[in-house]
């Protein structure tokens, strides 16, 4: 197959495929006229390459696994150098998610102290506002309760003379 159909097949483009073929990771056989032929053994160590580069890789990690493949193995991972490549990178991995844990710890005690530090400044939280009624001014929780008391005191009068006004009319 030529690289245009092996770069389909393996959904890559032609320029990686070349990539391949400079870093000594793939080898192209010449036809006649120089164009470059690929067969199905290709197409096999290039999906081997991208699987592992999907699975973090670099590219010269995946070395091993195509002189693995390139070698007749069944597999690219069944060879010692292959199994070497793994074992480094699950350290790789362990070591970063030990990081990553010491970051979530550092960020649930910043969490912490920062809730306990927010509630000891506002007994009881910030007062929920209501979009439909406007905010009460910043004079201070008496003014506030002033207001309310006088609001209620209006509305129980106005029920008041409304029922007053109900009964004299019957």
């Amino acid at each position: 197959m030529r690289i245009g159909e092996l770069a389909e097949r393996a959904g890559i483009t032609t320029r990686a495929l070349r990539y391949y073929e400079s870093r000594g990771l793939l080898r192209a056989r010449r036809t006649v006229n120089g164009y470059r032929a690929y067969d199905e053994d290709d197409l096999l160590l290039v999906r081997q390459i991208r699987i592992l580069q999907d699975f973090g890789f670099e590219l010269e990690e995946t070395r091993p696994f195509i002189e693995c493949l390139q070698a007749g193995h069944p597999a690219g991972d069944s060879c010692p150098a292959s199994l070497e490549v793994y074992r480094r990178k699950l350290a790789e991995l362990d070591d970063c998610i030990d990081r990553l844990q010491q970051v979530r710890r550092q960020i649930g005690s910043q969490l912490a102290r920062a809730e306990v530090e927010s509630a000891a400044s506002t007994p009881g939280g910030p007062e929920p506002l209501c979009e439909l009624t406007p905010r009460a001014e910043p004079t201070g929780h008496a003014t506030h309760a002033a207001h309310a008391a006088h609001a209620a005191h209006a509305a129980h009068a106005a029920h008041a003379a409304h029922a007053t006004h109900r009964e004299g009319s019957r």
